[in-house]
């Protein structure tokens, strides 16, 4: 049975990413002057303060610790809650969203260029950031299941025993040490790889 709701909790949460992600690529393309000819992101400005800037990677990590942590830690204990569900298909959304936003106007502005400047950005960082956040979701809609449906869904698992807490608790801490790993490699590994591919714009 709770192999069923991973596969079930998996499919939905590509459904919601991929409903995100095309929502922004319409967003983008039907709001083009605000996006492109009077927006700045990835302007020509902005890719030219990331050619001539090299931030260190420890004026980084401290920030961007702080912003995926932060993000793993509200997912984490929003689970435990009510809302859990509304909330985590929400936040799932929003990242498609964003995703699709960005994406969209990287492929405008600068064609198969664009593409690259995304993959730089998101590369190596997202090799470890992608399957940790796959894991938070699937983690979070799993706790929030055991917690919230009814007992004939889940009939002898004891949701609110010692092994329950230790499990989950370990599965987090995994989770963490993957996205921490991911944050040093985006701190330290990724404004080279970023800086490079700059050259060409």
């Amino acid at each position: 049975m709770r192999g069923q709701f991973r596969i079930k909790n998996g499919y939905q949460m590509a459904y919601l990413f991929l409903i995100g992600f095309f929502m922004g690529i319409l967003i983008v393309n039907l709001g083009h002057d605000t996006w492109i000819r009077n927006g700045g992101l990835l302007g020509a400005e902005m890719v030219n303060r990331l050619k001539n800037s090299r931030p260190d990677g420890e004026s980084l990590v401290g920030y961007i610790l702080r912003h995926r942590l932060s993000a793993v830690c509200v997912l984490g204990l929003v689970s435990t809650t009510i809302v859990g569900m509304p909330a985590l298909c929400a936040y799932i959304c929003y990242t498609g969203l964003a995703a699709g936003c960005l994406l969209s106007v990287a492929v405008v502005r600068y064609g198969i260029r664009g593409i690259l400047l995304i993959a730089g950005v998101l590369f190596p960082q997202a090799i470890l950031l992608v399957p940790a956040y796959i894991g938070l979701f699937l983690w979070a809609a799993n706790v929030n299941q055991i917690l919230y449906a009814p007992r004939t869904q889940l009939e002898g698992y004891e949701r609110f025993g010692r092994r329950f807490y230790v499990k989950k608790s370990v599965q987090m801490a995994g989770i963490t040490a993957v996205v921490i790993i991911g944050c040093l490699l985006e701190s330290y590994v990724n404004p080279d790889i970023v800086h490079f591919i700059l050259k060409i714009f």
